[in-house]
């Protein structure tokens, strides 16, 4: 029975992790495109101009020289750019180096593969040269990963003095082999990869079957796998494509048409019910002008069925395209109409019109199915529960890192303004119940005690562990749905940062509203009644003295530690579990727990404060109560937000709490996390944290 079991939750995990997986790759390839679109938008600009003045005379001498210049951009700049990004991206600027020559052997490769090819035979049966964007985004990156690995073997190894020959010289030894290996390993594989994709889409468009790619897409989309599909395959053909005798491409609009989006977000404004209506107006500006479209995503998980309007209006939207011959000179990135006018502009006015049809067309069939499915269920989705905060909270949590759009969305809509009962009971919740909860309670208890609001508990607690019958519930977005089983009556208020959450300032005014006589029932009593004081375990966890850490052992000098430098998420997750190995106070088991924990909600509180922690299920991987602080000047990528303090967390019961919530009402004010950053030692970053008080 227990092997069928664990074979079962490994079958559901997998999933997750290969669409994790997917996302990473597409979002590192974004990270790679995105900062080099503005040279892409200038090789289109340059080419229509030329293309242009070539139509109105012939043999002007300044527009055939400035000509020399278009193959060059496309075929070496674009694609060196994108390999010193990727290379950045992993190693910084010795990273960029490296992977910008790496990305030359195997550019040089494939012409020379080429050249061989079209020797002998007559200029109409000869190949075209390959535009290695696939190659860049591969070489670039993994150049920079071995030259860091390479300068991770000698480090502090080398005599003084002879720093900067080595690093020069081993750079420069690496980038010799590296174009080698480009030149005769690489260039072949990516010159064949090219010639199945590009035989693929050919019979795709040849046979009208290439609208079944929105099949696969728009999905896609919703679920954040659209970048590896875009930058990994469609970007570099469509590339390829605009950069010959068509000098456009229609694959440049199968992932990016602002119709779609722009359909489904009408069809809420007139028959969505609740939050889901009153925000898609300002949502459908976002996704048409601001070209966001994540920010529609939402409102397709909350309606599943609605995947069958946005297949059918980008399907609409590629037909067009596909019968009128029109497309784009480059990439419209972002997705928006005004992006994809400045990419349509070199195909002359019928192409302007034929790409204005396809996102009026898209629009409108979104629109028609969309409509007709909300109106199906209108009935229902009005005497049902809004799920409109949910599904912003599994947008978020299918995006995997924090999105000020997708935030703003649950501004919009998670907090009510008024509420018909007096709020008495707020539970912070999180997997484990033992760290970032605790920190944000701790946090609004403070917010409480200015706006002079009183006879609230505050408490923190796992999810498993809610007792239902809480008045309001506060977790991270990615956990809401849980906390919502375990606490169906309960408000619920998504959170995108523990620590500066703007939704705290509307849940000190929700509360206040609570205690208003128009919000008290029959039967309730009023705010005085119903509680004469702050909650037994509030006031024990604000008004307790500071813990002497040093004598406690759960902070001590040896736990405090100060690097000049940056470190990746997984490097500051293993100082953060070591020390605390270290301390006695957790088994070597703890860091699996800890990386665990951040698969499924980061544990980034805001205000540069990262407090890694096991999830509930790793209580045996604890000893004792311990925290290490770890302070990164260079800061530490946290799933996309910097860290500048990693605050590791060990508790056995509650007496790891009481300095938690102290640190957590310090890392609240902007004022003294300034403070903590300007503190030259361990002894005074110790003397720091040891000192604070619930002022």
């Amino acid at each position: 029975m227990s092997t069928a079991t664990a074979e079962s939750a490994d079958g559901q995990k997998q999933p997750g992790a290969l669409r994790v997986g997917i996302q990473k790759v597409g979002s590192f390839m974004s990270g790679m495109i995105m900062p080099v679109i503005p040279a892409l938008i200038a090789w289109g600009i340059l080419t229509a101009v030329l293309v242009n003045i070539g139509e109105w005379t012939t043999g002007w001498a300044p527009a055939e020289a400035l000509d020399t210049a278009i193959f060059p951009m496309i075929h070496y700049l674009l694609p060196i750019l994108i390999a010193v990004q990727g290379g950045k991206m992993v190693y910084d600027m010795r990273g960029a180096v490296v992977g910008g020559i790496a990305a030359l052997g195997v550019i040089a490769g494939s012409d020379h593969i080429v050249d061989q090819f079209n020797a002998g035979l007559p200029e109409a049966e000869q190949l075209e040269y390959v535009h290695m964007f696939i190659g860049a985004m591969i070489l670039g990156p993994l150049a920079a990963w071995i030259m860091k690995k390479l300068d991770g073997l000698w480090e502090g190894k080398i005599r003084a003095g002879f720093e900067m020959l080595v690093n020069m010289f081993s750079a420069g030894i690496l980038g010799f082999f590296l174009v080698i290996g480009g030149f005769f390993g690489l260039a072949p594989v990516i010159n064949g990869l090219m010639n199945v994709l590009e035989t693929v889409v050919g019979f795709l468009v040849d046979h009208g079957l290439l609208p079944l790619a929105s099949v696969i897409i728009e999905p896609a989309k919703v679920f954040f796998l659209n970048n590896a599909i875009n930058h990994g395959v469609l970007t570099p053909l469509g590339i390829q494509e605009a950069s010959g005798e068509a000098g456009q491409s229609i694959l440049f609009l199968l992932e990016a048409n602002p119709g779609v989006g722009l359909g489904l977000l009408l069809a809420f404004s007139v028959f969505g019910v609740g939050a889901a209506r009153a925000t898609a107006p300002g949502a459908a500006i976002i996704v048409f002008l601001g070209g966001i479209h994540e920010v529609y995503f939402p409102y397709v998980l909350m309606k599943p069925a609605l995947l069958l309007a946005v297949i059918a209006g980008g399907a609409t939207g590629v037909t067009t395209n596909m019968l009128l011959e029109v497309g784009l000179q480059g990439p419209a990135a972002p997705g928006s109409v005004i992006a994809v006018y400045l990419q349509s502009l070199g195909g002359g006015m019928g192409n302007i019109i034929g790409v204005t049809l396809s996102w009026i067309l898209a629009a409108a069939v979104t629109f028609a199915v969309a409509a007709l499915i909300l109106l199906k269920d209108r009935k229902k989705d009005l005497a049902g529960e809004d799920g409109f905060t949910s599904a912003v909270a599994k947008t978020a949590a299918a995006k995997g890192k924090s999105s000020s759009h997708l935030s703003d969305l649950a501004d919009a809509a998670a907090v009510p303004a008024q509420t018909e009962k007096v709020i008495q009971k707020v539970i912070f919740a999180c997997d484990a119940g033992m760290g970032s909860s605790a920190m944000g309670a701790s946090v609004l208890r403070k917010k409480f005690k200015a706006a002079g609001i009183e006879g609230v508990e505050v408490t923190n607690k796992a999810i498993a562990a809610l007792p239902g019958d809480t008045d309001l519930v506060i977790t991270q977005e990615s956990l809401t749905d849980r906390a919502r089983g375990q606490e169906p009556e309960a408000i619920h208020v998504s959170v995108d940062s523990f620590m500066d959450a703007p939704e705290y300032d509307e849940v000190v005014e929700l509360v206040q509203n609570s205690r208003q006589p128009a919000a008290v029932g029959a039967g309730e009593g009023s705010a005085s009644s119903a509680a004469p004081a702050v909650s037994a375990a509030s006031a024990e966890a604000d008004a307790a003295p500071v813990p002497e850490t040093a004598d406690s052992g759960i902070l001590t000098l040896s736990q405090v530690r100060i690097h000049s430098g940056s470190a990746t998420q997984e490097e500051a997750l293993a100082e953060a579990a070591q020390i605390l190995v270290d301390s006695g106070a957790v088994t070597e088991d703890y860091l699996q727990a800890m990386k665990d924990r951040e698969a499924t909600v980061s544990t980034f509180m805001g205000n540069g404060l990262a407090i890694p922690h096991g999830t509930n299920d790793a209580k045996d991987a604890v000893k004792a109560s311990a925290l290490s602080v770890v302070r990164y000047d260079g800061g530490v990528d946290w799933a996309g937000d910097q860290a500048d303090f990693v605050i590791g967390i060990a508790g056995v019961g509650d007496e790891h709490l009481e300095i938690l919530s102290r640190i957590a009402v310090l890392f609240a004010e902007e004022n003294e996390v300034a403070q903590l950053r300007a503190a030259s030692s361990e002894e005074e970053l110790l003397q720091m944290l040891s000192a604070v008080n619930d002022g």
